[in-house]
């Protein structure tokens, strides 16, 4: 009866984790999604404490606790603008938590005071689980601590090359395979099994080193699908249905969404999993500022362009998040249409170091959902738009991505910005982005440049707004 019971609560875990998901689908359903995915977990945690085989209950009410003071102050106090490495820290733990399972299995089975050691072929199965959720767990363990230090900055986010690089990647990988392979030919080999854990580690750091930190929605996205896959494998190690109903969504929403952000980056996903992306690959142009110039503006003069402006489309980018500038652009919209304008927003997929990034900071400052629109949306209201104003974006609504066959983000899709019939562009500087290029934009005879740090021009475009 109490078995019944425990699969029963994981029937409904696994029917709120997809109705979750499915909700997160839509940005004003999202916080319902979320509300049900947290539910179906309480439900994972009942169900799994009904189990018989649970002799004592003191590691599990122990591990609840820290786990609550752990992970209260992490989702209560960190900021929105931290929320990409506080995401790849809890990859981290997730992975962590599969492995070091993976190994307890092993451990148990053949290495304990009193090993299993089960028949060859239930053997031979579970070795497959077992190896497979170690191989990625440890893998995401250590990719994800790379990718938490560059988001982070104690480790440098410029990608990290050197001649041979994908070689031995390539090697490491067919040596992970190897492992293996052996262990599922002779599970109790204890060699094998530790030697695969400690190359899947390696695997991780060489597989996010040579990854930019602009390039990190693919990679936050990808390390969630391996922490899935993880997941899903320790499911079918200890027999436990809700793990692989779940580590198997996780998985698969998160390799979609790789696909879908390595399309907005122009890359095959091929190179995001072997390519030193980010490095600013392929022919280099030979396009520079000499003899352009920039045209600067005042603050007060944005101020007037933007008071009278019918339609303004607000372009987020990174340096909004590094500025904690949401609050500021939330507000500078609503006195545009005080005035009698209308403001929408215009998201990049890739705007930001973590997929949703720009949606996630911009609903913090309580813009409404139905004022932000994906790419596909808004690409073709530029032409109407009489102000466009660019917040710390660059290479995303950079031209050369159309017009530069020699460019390194040729044929990557962008916000059409250059249309609109005026842009102003808030940059601390003239310093190229990520990808190491002049922004045709920034020359464009339509665009001025307001620069200083963007909170405090939004600040000064505010007070200047609504002295109009």
């Amino acid at each position: 009866m109490q078995e019944t019971i425990a699969q029963l609560t994981y029937l409904v875990a696994s029917v709120l984790f997809i109705l979750g998901l499915r909700s997160l689908t839509k940005p004003d359903e999202a916080r319902r999604g979320m509300q049900l995915a947290a539910l179906g977990m309480l439900l994972a945690i009942i169900g799994t404490m009904l189990h018989q085989e649970i002799l004592t209950y003191t590691w599990i009410v122990t591990g609840l606790i820290v786990g609550t003071l752990i992970g209260y102050p992490l989702g209560k106090f960190v900021p929105m603008t931290a929320m990409p490495q506080r995401i790849a820290f809890s990859h981290m733990f997730g992975a962590l938590a599969a492995t070091l399972v993976g190994i307890g299995e092993f451990y148990h089975m053949y290495q304990g005071d009193h090993p299993t050691n089960p028949s060859a072929a239930e053997s031979r199965f579970k070795m497959a689980a077992i190896g497979f959720e170690v191989l990625f767990g440890a893998l995401t363990v250590s990719g994800s601590f790379m990718a938490f230090g560059k988001l982070q900055e104690f480790i440098t986010g410029r990608p990290v090359t050197f001649k041979g690089q994908n070689l031995l990647n390539g090697l490491l990988f067919l040596s992970a395979v190897g492992c293996l392979g052996w262990l599922i030919y002779e599970p109790s080999n204890v060699i094998a099994f530790y030697s695969m854990v400690a190359i899947a580690f390696a695997i991780g750091f060489m597989l996010v080193i040579p990854i930019g930190g602009a390039d990190m929605p693919v990679v936050v996205s990808l390390l969630n699908s391996y922490a899935g896959l993880a997941a899903s494998a320790t499911g079918f190690a200890i027999g436990n249905n809700v793990l692989i109903i779940a580590g198997a969504l996780d998985g698969a929403s998160g390799f979609i969404l790789s696909i879908i952000m390595s399309k907005a980056m122009n890359r095959s996903f091929g190179n995001v999993l072997f390519g030193a992306f980010g490095s600013g690959g392929g022919v280099s142009s030979k396009k520079t500022a000499e003899g352009l110039t920039a045209k600067s503006i005042s603050a007060e003069d944005a101020a007037v362009l933007l008071g009278y402006a019918s339609k303004v489309i607000v372009v987020p980018g990174y340096g909004m998040a590094v500025a904690q500038a949401q609050h500021q652009v939330r507000e500078l919209a609503e006195l545009i249409e005080k005035k009698g304008g209308e403001v929408k927003y215009a998201i990049h997929p890739v705007a930001g170091r973590m997929p949703g990034h720009m949606n996630v900071l911009l609903a913090e400052a309580n813009v409404p959902y139905d004022r932000m629109y994906d790419m596909e949306e808004i690409n073709d209201q530029f032409a109407e738009c009489d102000v466009a104003i660019v917040i710390g974006a660059n290479d995303v609504v950079n031209p050369a991505a159309k017009t530069d066959p020699g460019s390194p983000i040729y044929g990557m899709p962008i916000l059409r910005v250059s249309d609109a019939k005026s842009v102003i562009v808030l940059k601390r500087s003239m310093n190229t982005g990520f990808a190491g290029i002049e922004n045709e934009l920034f020359f464009d005879e339509k665009t001025s440049m307001l620069f200083g740090d963007a909170k405090a021009s939004l600040s000064k475009l505010v007070s200047e707004v609504k002295q109009l």
